[in-house]
């Protein structure tokens, strides 16, 4: 068993593929090929997350699959496996670099502006393609209530980023 706060989720199981028990898989890692070699993971289910075997992964056309040990057939990954996020103690994975952030640390912070307005906590982290962005959810405390969407863009939008504070520093105009 892995405890919530140990928990760092890396994928999600999303469907069943073929008639072996093998399932596709969406991976939050960058490489997304990196999911398969990390281990061990653990499957949240309706009794916290429980520990798998992945007995193979591999890219898969424009996706990943991968095939969890004890489970040989379709509906078995589809009742036991698929809509479950894939976690990964977070011992596993190698300290963030300079200046990078592992994205489960940056959701719950708060994002102020360079004048010291707060416009909400970062509830989701969202890959675009063109660059990463912050769902920032405004709250009692900050200066509206409105949902926004933030560019992680560092050094232009991004100015400055505090863990142990819990703060996300941005230039940003809120109203765009």
């Amino acid at each position: 068993m892995l405890a919530d706060d140990d928990a760092l989720v890396v994928g999600r199981v999303t469907a069943a593929h073929g008639i072996k028990g093998w399932v596709k898989v969406v991976s939050f890692t960058d490489p997304r090929e990196n999911i398969f070699s990390y281990g061990p993971w653990y499957l949240k289910g309706p009794d916290g997350w429980q520990a798998v075997k992945l007995t193979n992964g591999r890219p898969q056309g424009k996706g990943l699959v991968a095939r969890i040990d004890a489970c040989d057939d379709r509906t078995l990954a589809e009742t036991t496996q698929v809509g479950r996020e894939i976690a990964v103690p977070r011992s596993a994975l190698p300290p963030a670099g300079e200046g990078e952030y592992y994205w489960s640390d940056l959701v719950g912070l708060q994002v102020r502006l360079t004048d010291g307005r707060l416009i909400g906590v970062i509830r989701r982290m969202l890959e675009t393609g063109a660059n990463d962005v912050m769902v920032v959810q405004g709250n009692a405390d900050s200066i509206d209530r409105k949902e926004r969407l933030v560019p992680w863009i560092m050094e232009q939008v991004v100015i400055r980023v505090d863990l142990s504070a819990g703060l996300v520093e941005v230039d940003w105009d809120p109203d765009f």
